[in-house]
């Protein structure tokens, strides 16, 4: 294990996590699919707690069930054991404080970018003049102001994705979970995208559960990262990340860093496996 302040392994919540409100709790959560070939692993049992305006980080080997993990916190799908519960309630479908950004912005076409972000609040049937005038200052937070008129074919592709986070924070959700949502982008908007995700958590205060392949995108925006084993996969390790924020992205230089996702990437290159 690499020393240093900025990292250590921890399997239970830090002193300073301890003191802030549990969010998000796991119990023994685990899935696995059936299928006509037999039944397919996919988690093995989960023990994890999440806490408010907490940024949390998910890498793992490809098919550990990252994105199974998010879909059992969302709701979307059910668990073969244990439970999720959101504050105090148990997650049996998709709670109404969750807000959830994909790998692709799936914005609808024939949408305005405006119209796109209003969508939870049409079918949650919320107060469309309260949300109208949240939806365009989340729109100007993300550098989209002045586009609320435009179409999805008309926006970059980093643009598209500032959409699709500005559509699952309009309905003011504590929680928001993420897909790998920069992972089809390229390198230098991947790196705009994180910074302006940081911003737009340190000016929000949601709690993030975030999924990615990379290893220095997780360690720059995370408070801690969630190392995965292969499937069916399980939390391996939990390093908390105690650089300082707001992080520039020279902090990426720094021997702290460096140090942090050196030690997260010997857990893949020790077997072989990484996204």
């Amino acid at each position: 294990m690499a020393s240093g302040a900025a990292l250590s392994i921890v399997h239970e919540a830090a002193p300073q996590q301890v003191e802030r409100a549990r969010l998000i709790e796991m119990r023994g959560l685990a899935k696995t699919y059936r299928a006509k070939e037999g039944d397919v692993p996919s988690l093995r049992p989960i023990e994890l707690d999440i806490y408010e305006g907490e940024l949390v980080a998910v890498v793992g080997p490809s098919g550990c069930g990252k994105s199974t993990l998010m879909k059992l916190v969302a709701g979307l799908i059910a668990p073969t054991e244990g439970e999720v519960r959101v504050g105090d309630r148990v997650v049996t479908e998709p709670p109404d404080d969750v807000g959830i950004v994909f790998q692709s912005p799936v914005l609808l076409a024939w949408r305005s970018v405006l119209r796109n972000v209003m969508m939870p609040v049409e079918i949650r049937g919320l107060d469309r003049q309260r949300h109208l005038e949240r939806a365009h200052r989340l729109l100007e937070t993300a550098g989209l102001k002045g586009f609320e008129g435009k179409y999805p074919w008309q926006l970059s592709g980093g643009m598209q994705q500032r959409a699709s986070i500005c559509r699952a924070l309009v309905h003011d959700p504590k929680i928001v979970l993420m897909d790998e949502p920069f992972g089809a982008l390229d390198a230098m908007t991947r790196e705009r995208m994180n910074l302006e995700l940081q911003r737009l958590h340190q000016e929000t205060g949601k709690t993030i559960l975030f999924i990615t392949h990379s290893i220095p995108e997780a360690v720059f925006l995370a408070d801690r990262v969630v190392v995965m084993s292969p499937r069916p996969g399980g939390i391996e390790a939990i390093y908390e990340v105690d650089l300082p924020r707001p992080r520039a992205l020279e902090v990426m230089g720094e021997p702290e860093f460096a140090r942090l996702t050196k030690a997260i990437r010997g857990h893949f290159y020790a077997t072989g496996a990484l996204d």
